[in-house]
């Protein structure tokens, strides 16, 4: 799905997080930045991923790793999915899609016989240099963090 590859500059990507502040990849140089992509706030799979994330969230920590989640999501419903699950990091509101087109996971898919179009679940590692050191595209809900880890 996506066209971005290890070994590939970062999209230089800005969004807004469900607090109204800013995020770009120059925020996050010198730091490993994990960007996880899912579909919709408070659905179960996105849910089982962010809340895998949240309770390794010191793991990444210690390993120098930031971590930033986006969907399409208004950032009302990211705000209600943060506080619902106590997550220690952003959630970009991306709903004019600049940042989830910029990383190329828009597109086709199938959900019970029914074409559509939506965000492919995606994570991409991204190092200190904004060098992307991992594209992990089956994305694991329940131990996503062992993925990145």
């Amino acid at each position: 799905m996506t066209h971005l590859k290890i070994g590939d500059t970062a999209p230089n990507f800005s969004g807004t997080d469900q607090n109204g502040k800013a995020h770009s990849l120059a925020d996050y140089k010198g730091k490993k930045l994990v960007v996880f992509f899912y579909p919709k706030a408070n659905t179960p799979g996105c849910t089982a991923e962010a809340c895998d994330l949240r309770d390794n969230y010191e793991r990444f920590q210690a390993n120098n790793y930031e971590l930033l989640g986006v969907s399409a999501d208004s950032a009302k419903a990211q705000k209600k999915f943060e506080e619902k699950y106590s997550f220690p990091f952003a959630l970009l509101a991306d709903e004019d899609k600049s940042v989830i087109e910029a990383f190329g996971v828009w597109g086709p898919k199938k959900f019970m016989g029914k074409e559509y179009d939506g965000i492919h679940r995606t994570t991409f590692v991204i190092d200190e240099n904004g060098i992307i050191t991992d594209v992990i595209e089956k994305v694991k809900t329940k131990e996503h963090a062992s993925q990145i880890l």
